[in-house]
């Protein structure tokens, strides 16, 4: 998850979404994980306090600011280095199982999305900068 001042999502010369300030989920979804995985990430990504209040401390929730969200299906988080110089890509879930997971996440969290298994250009102005590693 990343803090932005704004982002967006092009597939080839089409631009398919774009937010102002909030957050970017880059959402990797493992072999194995649930439905309940997926609603616990969205609980939490909306309670996560990284946006700053008044006194410019991190405080406040994309829900507390109005932020908007962006939510891109991102297989490649769970590329394994390991061995060799190719990531091994074992430890993501299939397309069977991560696209209804994802859209369950990015429909909860109200957020606009990627194109699930496409080739996106993705263009963010990091807000901070603030990255955080959320897992379920």
């Amino acid at each position: 998850m990343q803090r932005v001042s704004e982002a967006s999502v092009e597939v080839g010369d089409e631009r398919v979404s774009a937010i102002g300030p909030g957050l970017l989920v880059l959402l990797g979804v493992r072999a194995g994980d649930t439905e309940e995985d997926a609603d616990r990430m969205v609980r939490k990504l909306l309670a996560l306090r990284v946006l700053e209040d008044d006194e410019g401390r991190m405080n406040r929730s994309v829900g507390d600011t109005g932020g908007e969200i962006l939510c891109v299906s991102q297989f490649t988080l769970y590329g394994d280095t390991r061995k060799g110089n190719r990531p091994s890509f074992k430890d993501a879930a299939r397309p069977e199982q991560a696209e209804p997971l994802y859209e369950r996440v990015r429909a909860a969290l109200g957020a606009q999305g990627g194109r699930f298994g496409a080739q996106m250009s993705i263009r963010l102005v990091n807000d901070g900068p603030v990255t955080v590693l959320v897992e379920s």
